[in-house]
Order: C-alpha cells, then sequence, then structure tokens
C-alpha cells in the first residue's frame, strides 16, 4: 500500500476512535462500540498480523465489559439505594425511547425522572425517591469514568498495534 494510503487509513481510524471517545458523555451513545468498530475495519482494511489479531482480542473483551458496565454500575447503585428492579427497567426504557424519539439528550432526561417519578409513587417518600435518582447519578459517573478509562485503553492499544505493524 502507498504510504499517503496507510496515513489516510491511520488518521480516519484515529477520527473515528475519538468520535467514539468523544460520545461516551452520551449514555446511550455506543461509544466503546464505535472504537471497536474503528479498530475492526482498520484490521479489515490494514491487515491482522499475529499481534493485531491479539489486540484486537484484547478490544473484543474490553467492548464487551465497556458496553455492559454502565447498565451494572448504574442499576446497583440506584438498587442499593432503593430503587425496585422493575424502576430500573422503566428508567433504561424511558433512557432508550427518550434517546429514540429526542435525540440527543431526550434519555438523558427521561431515564431519571421516570426512575425518581416511579419510586415516588411506589413509596410515597421524596427523600428515598431522591436517593434512587442520586444512587442512579453516582452510578452513571463511575461508569463513565470506567467506559472512559476503557476507550482510553482500548485507543492505547491500538495505536501499539499500528505502531508494530
Amino acid at each position: 500500500m502507498p504510504a499517503w494510503f496507510n496515513y489516510a487509513i491511520f488518521a480516519a481510524t484515529l477520527v473515528i476512535m475519538l468520535v467514539g471517545l468523544l460520545g461516551l458523555l452520551v449514555p446511550i451513545f455506543p461509544g466503546i462500540v464505535v472504537i471497536w468498530l474503528a479498530s475492526l475495519g482498520y484490521g479489515v482494511v490494514a491487515g491482522f498480523t499475529t499481534l493485531g489479531w491479539v489486540i484486537f482480542a484484547i478490544l473484543t473483551i474490553l467492548m464487551i465489559v465497556g458496553a455492559t458496565i454502565d447498565n451494572v454500575l448504574m442499576n446497583a447503585k440506584a438498587h442499593k439505594e432503593g430503587a425496585s428492579c422493575f424502576t430500573l427497567l422503566l428508567g433504561m426504557l424511558a433512557g432508550i425511547l427518550g434517546t429514540i424519539f429526542f435525540p440527543p439528550f431526550g434519555g438523558l432526561i427521561a431515564a431519571p425522572l421516570v426512575v425518581w417519578l416511579i419510586e415516588y409513587l411506589r413509596l410515597r417518600d421524596l427523600n428515598k425517591a431522591f436517593a434512587s435518582l442520586r444512587g442512579m447519578a453516582i452510578g452513571w459517573g463511575a461508569s463513565y469514568l470506567v467506559r472512559l478509562m476503557l476507550g482510553l485503553a482500548m485507543i492505547g492499544l491500538w495505536l501499539v498495534w499500528v505502531i508494530n505493524r
């Protein structure tokens, strides 16, 4: 491949990965999956070496962890604060529907609003409803930090792959 083509593939992949990294700010945007897809595209176009396959396997594991960690941490912390599993399920559904019908911030508003409202209606206690909401917010913050670290690690591993081609 000509050098300019290698540079173009590198630049395009890096830009897509950075979009995925920035997309981690939006809870419904699959930034980790975007980073993984960019690495897959890079491997398909530039070719997989033995090291490339090993790194891609590690990236795949990190992607699976990153794609599931936010729901685990958000729901675990909210549940620990007293939110019911049914409330959390409805909150996730509201977040997905809010993002689909009112992008990009509909899900950010709908999910916590539904969790707070259902917990308030269920318990008739503002403090307990806010505790569930606070737990959800703390869990989201923790999951964001974990996903950010995973995204940075994925990009770093990809750079190791590129440098050692």
